[in-house]
């Protein structure tokens, strides 16, 4: 078994980390962790340019980094053998995660829901409700 966990680097994204950690723990199961890239982009002079390209990928890189540390402070304390892999994605979030998880296999996505009031997530999009609306991986949601 394999879950797919998907982080912004808040809070509740941890919580969604140590949550998807201890049942991959449980099951035996190898946890992979995403986060996904959205650079903006602007046209100058007839080209898409991703202005500050390298501080988001930095960005990225050290929020999967301090993700991976928090499954496997987790899992250390199952006598399993977890195998906790990261990866950048880049897109809109939802469908990143989403398309990442039903061509690669997944059985299961785990997300943070930060709980927005509705005029917000009317407005922004709830990143956890359209991932549950687009797959048909099984999605848990932990706020």
């Amino acid at each position: 078994m394999e879950y797919l966990v998907a982080t912004d680097g808040s809070a509740v994204s941890d919580t969604a980390i140590e949550h998807a950690a201890e049942q991959a723990g449980l099951v035996d199961a190898d946890l992979k962790i995403v986060h996904v890239l959205t650079p903006e982009t602007e046209l100058v002079d007839g080209q898409v340019v991703l202005p500050g390209e390298d501080a988001a990928l930095e960005q990225g890189e050290r929020i999967v980094e301090h993700a991976a540390r928090l499954a496997k402070d987790v899992v250390e304390g199952f006598e399993t053998d977890v195998e906790c892999t990261t990866e950048l994605l880049t897109g809109r979030p939802a469908d990143a995660i989403t398309t990442h998880a039903e061509e690669q296999g997944f059985d299961s996505i785990y997300v943070g829901h930060r709980g927005l009031s509705d005029r917000s997530e009317y407005v922004v999009g709830s990143v956890a409700k359209t991932v549950v609306d687009k797959t048909t991986v099984p999605v848990t949601i932990v706020k």
